[in-house]
């Protein structure tokens, strides 16, 4: 990133600033990015019990995945068809997500207040995913919303 900042227009004396400073940024499309630096654009879409079910009574393609431990699966249950994931901060991108970066996924942990959720659908982004959600009340709240779980199985 360049320092000579007498010459740069505001939008590039941002770029340069936060190149030097290591953050990432969402730039416009015409923006050139810091060498080096991965330019992101994608961001996670938070979805309420209600959204999500209508999505899947109008059968909308999509990949559930939970991000629970097995104790909390095993208390709260599991929203049916999710997939499981190993770990909500070290799963396997390449091997417990669709192959297809385009993909829909919903992300989900226990509640509102649990990160394991959010945390597993940045490491989708950061993989490459374009379509990532998070279910922001968890299966808690989807069961006090009056939706089903079902009992966790082995993953």
């Amino acid at each position: 990133c360049s320092s000579d900042l007498q010459t740069m227009s505001l939008p590039r004396l941002v770029i340069s600033s936060a190149c030097a400073l290591g953050l990432a940024f969402v730039a416009a499309p015409d923006a050139e990015a810091c060498e080096g630096m991965k330019q992101q654009t994608a961001k996670v879409t938070e979805l309420n019990a209600t959204q999500l079910a209508a999505m899947v009574d109008g059968k909308v393609e999509m990949t559930i995945l939970d991000a629970n431990g097995a104790d909390t699966r095993t208390k709260l249950g599991v929203i049916p068809g999710a997939r499981l994931l190993s770990n909500h901060a070290s799963y396997d991108v390449n091997l417990e997500l669709p192959r297809d970066r385009a993909a829909k996924l919903v992300f989900y942990c226990s509640t509102s207040r649990c990160s394991a959720g959010p945390k597993a659908a940045q490491r989708a982004i950061d993989a490459g995913y374009t379509d990532v959600n998070v279910l922001k009340v968890g299966v808690k709240g989807w069961a006090e919303a009056g939706y089903s779980t079902t009992r966790a199985t082995a993953s």
